[in-house]
């Protein structure tokens, strides 16, 4: 089984190139609640993605739904904390000189909050955010990313907290990480995630010592090929 590792030192080692981030719950700390506001908001039930309810909606009424879940992510901006090792890792990262960037599902007002409030000077690009469809758990968005970095996706890492960042990074060809948290526990044995660390700055250790993966392609729809374009 090969190797995905900052520092190849084996013919079947695959070098590590770049790292793609969530947000929610990744670099900030959890708020669970935000998503049950949003969903009384739509009065949708929790079965329902939210974004897939928003887009399934007429015009006129995606905007009054868009609008709706907007204010709920204001408020949780307002409280948003940052994960324990978020600046340790995003530094080492930028010493290394390894490609970061965020895809998520969130817009683009929270994630220029978080970037400026607690990583002012490090770069991310190109940033992912909902405006870009079709979202997570689709592979389009991380596959847009490694299309604009010019690498293959079986060089990145998807780093996520949630189902939808492990079956898109899957999907997408890359390895997965998943951020544990207390209610992604049965996240762990899934066979769409390849390590599992308790904070950011252990995928530091992570890569440096590598992470076995299984040999997987990019398993993307005709549809969401044109998007990349």
């Amino acid at each position: 089984m090969p190797r995905l590792i900052l520092n190849p030192t084996l013919s079947s080692d695959i070098p590590v190139k770049g790292i793609v981030f969530d947000m929610d719950g990744t670099l900030c700390l959890p708020q669970t609640w935000m998503f049950a506001n949003m969903r009384a908001a739509l009065g949708i039930a929790k079965s329902v993605d939210i974004l897939d309810h928003v887009y399934s909606l007429e015009i006129a009424e995606q905007k009054v739904a868009n609008e709706k879940i907007r204010q709920i992510e204001r408020t949780a901006m307002v409280e948003m904390k940052p994960q324990p090792g978020l600046d340790e890792l995003m530094s080492f990262l930028e010493r290394k000189g390894v490609l970061k960037t965020i895809c998520t599902r969130n817009f683009e007002t929270p994630v220029n909050h978080l970037l400026s409030t607690f990583l002012p000077e490090k770069l991310f690009h190109p940033i992912v955010t909902r405006e870009f469809k079709p979202p997570k758990p689709s592979p389009a968005g991380i596959l847009h990313i490694a299309k604009h970095w010019n690498i293959d996706p079986k060089n990145m890492i998807m780093v996520g907290d949630s189902v939808d960042d492990m079956l898109a990074g899957h999907h997408a060809g890359c390895a997965t990480i998943l951020l544990e948290s207390d209610v992604n526990g049965h996240l762990k044995e899934a066979p769409e995630t390849d390590a599992v660390v308790p904070r950011l700055d252990y995928i530091i250790n992570l890569i440096e010592e590598g992470i076995d993966i299984p040999v997987r392609s990019t398993n993307i729809s005709d549809a969401e090929v044109k998007q990349l374009d």
